[in-house]
C-alpha cells in the first residue's frame, strides 16, 4: 500500500466499477539601520540586459484567428474582409442577426441585402463602429481605415472622444506623425489607439507611410481588439516571464476551496450512491481559451511542485503560455483512517454511513506551447523528471507523483483516450473521470440526480500512468 498512498488527490475521478470504494486521505523580524552616505565610487560594470517580454505576433494572432473564428484573411484584405472579421470577432454579425426589427438596417449607398460585407456591416453600423452609410467594402484596407474601425470595435470610442487637442498631438507624436495630418474625431481616435496600445510599436512606420494596411498589420489590429474585449488568452504570464514564479504563487495564495452548493449537493450523491469515486469543481471563469492543438492541463496540489515544473519547462527549453486554475478535488475518506484534520485547505463533512466526503485545494495549470513538438515533448519531460517510480527514486522535482495526471483535447501519439463526464450549473462545473465504456452509467445516473442539469460528456486524451491507474494500476 505504500505506492498506492500517494496517489494524486485528483485521480480520483474514476467510475467505482474500476476502483470499487478505494478513496484516498490528504496528506493531508527584519533589522533596521540608519542609512550612511555612501562614499563615492566609480566602477565599471556591465550593462545588464533587461529579460525580453513576450510579445503576440502577427503570426501569433493569425493562429488564434483561425483556430477560434475560422477567420483567415487574404494576402490583401478588403475593407469588406475587415469588416466581416470585426464583426465574428465582436460576436456583432450573430447579435444583429438575432434582431427582427428591420428598421435598424441602415439605407447602405453601396450595399445591399445579400452582398458579401452586407450583414457584417449592418450589425457594426448598428453598433457605431461603422458611421457612414457609404461603405467602401470592395476598396483595399487601409492602415488608417483598419485603425479606425479597430479602435471604435475595441470599445474605446467614448475614451478617444475626451481627448483635446494637445493630448492628441503628443500621442500623435509617439508614432511620429504630425497633428496636421489628421482632424478632428480621426486625430483622436488614433491617438487613443496609440496609447492604449491598440496599436503597438510595430506599427508606427506603418502608420507615417499611410497606404494599404498589410495582412499582418490587420492581424494585429484584430487581435489586439479581443485582448482589448477580454477575449484572447486568458493567462497568467510565460513560463520564461521573469515574474511568473511570483504570479503562480499570487494565484495560488488567492485560491480558496470552491463552495459552489448547489452543484456540491449533486456530485455529493453521486459519491454516497458510489457512481463516482471522486470529482472536481472548476470555474470556468479561470478557462483559457488557448489553442487546443497546442495545450495541455497539468494537475496537482503542490505549488512547489507548480514552481518547479515552470523551472524545469524552461531548462528544457520551452516556453509555453501558463494558466492557472483553481480546483477543489472531493473524494470519499473512510473512516478507518482516522478522524481527519481540517485546514482551511481541507475540510470534510461527515455522511451517513460514519465515512465523510472530503474537499481538497488543487490546481489545474493550462500550457499552450509555441509548437506540436514542444507539447509532445512535454511528456518525455515529465515521465523523465516528474514521474515516481520508486520510494528511493531520484533525481526527480519535488512532490512527484506516482500518477502524474496531464491531459489533451486533441490527440497525441500514445495517449490513451478517457472520458470526461461534466455537470455545468452557472459558471461552476464538476467533472468526473472515467474509462469510456463507464462513461453513459455515469451520465444516466447524473440525469436522474440532476434532471435540469447542463451534463455533457466528452471523450481526451491522458497520460499512460494515469490511464493505467483508471485501469487498477498502482503506477
Amino acid at each position: 500500500m505504500k505506492k498506492i498512498t500517494q496517489i494524486t488527490l485528483a485521480a480520483l475521478l474514476a467510475a467505482p466499477v474500476t476502483l470499487g470504494t478505494l478513496s484516498l486521505p490528504t496528506s493531508a523580524s527584519a533589522a533596521s539601520a540608519t542609512p550612511v552616505a555612501p562614499k563615492t565610487l566609480h566602477v565599471n560594470t556591465p550593462a545588464v540586459k533587461a529579460p525580453a517580454v513576450y510579445t503576440e505576433s502577427a503570426a501569433d494572432f493569425a493562429q488564434f484567428l483561425q483556430a477560434k473564428y475560422g477567420i483567415q484573411l487574404p494576402q490583401q484584405a478588403s475593407k469588406g474582409d475587415f469588416i466581416k472579421a470585426i464583426a465574428t470577432i465582436t460576436e456583432a454579425s450573430s447579435a444583429a442577426s438575432t434582431s427582427t426589427d428591420s428598421a435598424k438596417a441602415p439605407a447602405f449607398s453601396d450595399l445591399k441585402s445579400g452582398d458579401d460585407a452586407y450583414e457584417a456591416a449592418v450589425a457594426l453600423f448598428n453598433n457605431g463602429v461603422l458611421t457612414a452609410t457609404e461603405v467602401h467594402a470592395k476598396d483595399q484596407l487601409s492602415i488608417y481605415t483598419a485603425v479606425f474601425l479597430a479602435v471604435k470595435a475595441a470599445g474605446f470610442k467614448e475614451l478617444a472622444y475626451t481627448y483635446p487637442a494637445d493630448k492628441t498631438a503628443k500621442a500623435l507624436a509617439k508614432a511620429g506623425i504630425k497633428s496636421d495630418r489628421l482632424q478632428g474625431q480621426a486625430g483622436q481616435e488614433l491617438a487613443a489607439a496609440i496609447d492604449t496600445g491598440l496599436v503597438p510599436e510595430s506599427l508606427y512606420p506603418a502608420l507615417v507611410k499611410g497606404g494599404v494596411a498589410s495582412k499582418d498589420a490587420a492581424n494585429i489590429l484584430l487581435g489586439r481588439v479581443l485582448i482589448s474585449q477580454g477575449k484572447y488568452k486568458n493567462e497568467i504570464g510565460r513560463s520564461n516571464d521573469a515574474d511568473i514564479y511570483s504570479k503562480l504563487y499570487a494565484a495560488y495564495r488567492t485560491a480558496d476551496l470552491i463552495e459552489a452548493p448547489e452543484l456540491r449537493k449533486i456530485v455529493d450523491q453521486a459519491l454516497r450512491e458510489d457512481l463516482v469515486t471522486g470529482y472536481n469543481l472548476k470555474d470556468s471563469r479561470f478557462d483559457s481559451n488557448f489553442i487546443d492543438e497546442l495545450t495541455l492541463t497539468y494537475g496537482h496540489d503542490s505549488i512547489n511542485h507548480a514552481v518547479q515544473l515552470i523551472g524545469l519547462l524552461r531548462s528544457e527549453g520551452i516556453d509555453a503560455d501558463v494558466q492557472f486554475q483553481p480546483k477543489t478535488s472531493a473524494f470519499i475518506y473512510l473512516k478507518e483512517w482516522g478522524e481527519p484534520k481540517e485546514t482551511p485547505d481541507y475540510k470534510v463533512t461527515q455522511i451517513e454511513n460514519g465515512n465523510y466526503i472530503a474537499y481538497a485545494k488543487e490546481y489545474d495549470i493550462q500550457f499552450e506551447f509555441n509548437n506540436t513538438a514542444d507539447k509532445t515533448r512535454f511528456n518525455d519531460i515529465v515521465l523523465k523528471f516528474a514521474k515516481k517510480n520508486s520510494t528511493s527514486q531520484s533525481p526527480l522535482i519535488i512532490n512527484s507523483w506516482w500518477q502524474p495526471l496531464y491531459y489533451s483535447p486533441t490527440a497525441l501519439a500514445n495517449f490513451p483516450v478517457i472520458t470526461n463526464n461534466k455537470i455545468t450549473l452557472g459558471h461552476y462545473y464538476a467533472q468526473s473521470f472515467s474509462l469510456k465504456e463507464n462513461a453513459k452509467a455515469i451520465q444516466e445516473g447524473f440525469r436522474k440526480l440532476a434532471p435540469e442539469a447542463n451534463i455533457t460528456s466528452y471523450n481526451f486524451w491522458v497520460d499512460q500512468p494515469f490511464f493505467n491507474y483508471l485501469n487498477g494500476g498502482s503506477e
